[in-house]
């Protein structure tokens, strides 16, 4: 059973409080830790929105919300309740001060209390609503900011958006959220790394010989059409979740487990990338699109159906898959492939470190092929780490080979529910912890490795590549790993 830690009074205020993002995720989130008993008595949740409510129909659109999001084992009424009545609404407008008076009188009344911001909006509104969250004096010393993805579309409007907030919140206030890294297989790769003394010593490029980091999905564009079609795969994915991804994977050890100390380490991984731009960027990177197919059993249309009449010049690309090197002393000659994409066959997230092969075989062909280690570190579904290794097959008829995993799947090891990403990653705001969360030089670090591979599609005129809504990505993505003589991993390979 975890240990459950009750966290200080505060007050959440979450800009965007009538969007998708709160109602998926924010408030299930808050309502499961209420449900462990980890909220005070006095936290308050406030939504802040431009839409005409009152906290009595807000609080009825909240738990619709955690109906829907949650399963209904999960619900419990006097549970919900007690959350619902922690909920306050107050419509404010960011682009103005219409509301804000009203936000400061609900504020003032526990002006001593944890006061969180977090702005579940679109960037472009990060600066003006911090800007009024100043002028307003609603900054206490116990202040903190959240800011949500994207933090930009490219180092130039990343900078602008860090310029405009850091005028009013200093670094050491400001938390932006990458859910990825609350999810507890990433945190257990630190874990695995640092609290065993097993794969330290194996962890580089004369005992690994590749890393695959692959972040499938199945669904469409859904109700983010208009911002995916602007930003894409390499943007929407891999700038943030899974550069963050490698960076654990990659980064030397941290001296302590304090927020700097790793990202620190973080930073130095992304200033290692080899630049990739120019023709380059056409030989390790691949771009697609889906076309229509069959996902989940059903048949789909494509991505330009799903957008709509006038979308077929749309060369958003729905699946990138990218080779990349590290210039450093440890990774020198050992690649890590990412891949990501929309419609494809599975949901699955996953790292996967494949060891080299052993120098020499002692065993006859009859024994079989011996098939080189791998670790499988899987963030959904199902989270968990598994080990594949060589053993003797069962049986006296001599000696026979056989790749079998070790696997600790984390609900059947530990026996009980796998908390989200959101719910560890909000209340460490709560705690004042950032370890979990990009600091302004990681984003900018990440944006300018992105932006040459961004440029080098614009200026190729290449078309990005279609591919059939539920395969596996365009076949370029399977030849720019196979001839380099490996393939991507797919269980029981």
């Amino acid at each position: 059973m975890a240990r459950i830690i009750v966290v200080d009074p505060f007050d959440y205020v979450v800009f965007g409080g009538t969007g998708d993002l709160a109602r998926r995720k924010l408030f299930p989130a808050l309502y499961h830790r209420d449900f462990d008993n980890q909220l005070p008595e006095t936290a308050r949740i406030i939504g802040v929105a431009r839409r005409d409510e009152t906290t009595e129909s807000y609080r009825a659109d909240v738990e619709d919300a955690i109906r829907a999001s949650l399963p209904e084992g999960d619900i419990d009424g006097e549970t919900l309740g007690r959350f619902l009545s922690r909920v306050v609404y107050v419509r404010a407008d960011g682009m103005s001060d219409d509301g804000w008076d009203e936000l400061a009188g609900v504020l003032e009344e526990r002006r001593d209390c944890i006061r969180v911001f977090y702005l579940a909006t679109a960037s472009n509104l990060f600066g003006p609503l911090c800007h009024r969250i100043k002028s307003h004096g609603l900054i206490t010393d116990k202040t903190r900011l959240v800011l949500e993805k994207p933090l930009g579309h490219d180092l130039d409007s990343s900078r602008a958006i860090n310029e405009a907030v850091g005028q009013d919140f200093p670094e050491d206030r400001i938390y932006r959220i990458d859910h990825y890294l609350g999810k507890e297989t990433v945190q257990n790769l630190m874990a695995l790394r640092f609290a065993n003394v097993l794969f330290e010593p194996l962890w580089n490029a004369a005992h690994i010989d590749h890393v695959q980091i692959t972040v499938a999905e199945t669904l469409g564009l859904g109700s983010r059409a208009k911002y995916y079609d602007q930003a894409g795969a390499l943007r929407d994915m891999v700038q943030n979740h899974m550069l963050q991804m490698l960076c654990l994977v990659a980064m030397e050890p941290p001296t302590c487990i304090w927020a700097d100390a790793v990202r620190d380490e973080k930073l130095k991984v992304l200033r290692a990338l080899k630049p990739i731009g120019g023709r380059e960027a056409l030989h390790v990177t691949v771009r697609g699109q889906y076309r229509a197919g069959a996902a989940d059993g059903h048949a789909v249309p494509g991505y330009q159906q799903e957008l709509g009449p006038g979308a077929a010049t749309s060369q958003a690309e729905t699946f990138v898959a990218l080779k990349l090197e590290i210039d450093n002393w440890r990774w020198a000659g050992t690649p890590f492939y990412l891949r990501t994409g929309k419609r494809l066959p599975a949901r699955v997230s996953e790292i996967v470190v494949t060891f080299r092969p052993i120098p020499h075989s002692i065993f006859s062909r009859d024994a079989g092929p011996v098939v080189p280690n791998r670790l499988v570190i899987r963030l959904q579904p199902d989270e968990g780490i598994k080990l594949w290794l060589m053993i003797k097959d069962r049986g006296p008829g001599g000696m026979r080979l056989r790749n079998v995993p070790l696997d600790m799947t984390f609900r059947e090891a530990f026996g009980q529910r796998n908390p989200d990403a959101y719910e560890r990653l909000l209340l460490d705001v709560v705690r004042g912890n950032q370890t979990l969360f990009m600091r302004r030089d990681e984003v900018e670090a990440a944006w300018r490795w992105i932006d040459p591979i961004l440029a080098a599609w614009d200026a190729s005129k290449e078309p990005v590549k279609p591919y059939t809504a539920g395969s596996w990505g365009p076949s370029a993505s399977i030849a720019l790993i196979e001839r380099d003589g490996r393939t991507w991993y797919e269980e029981d390979s």
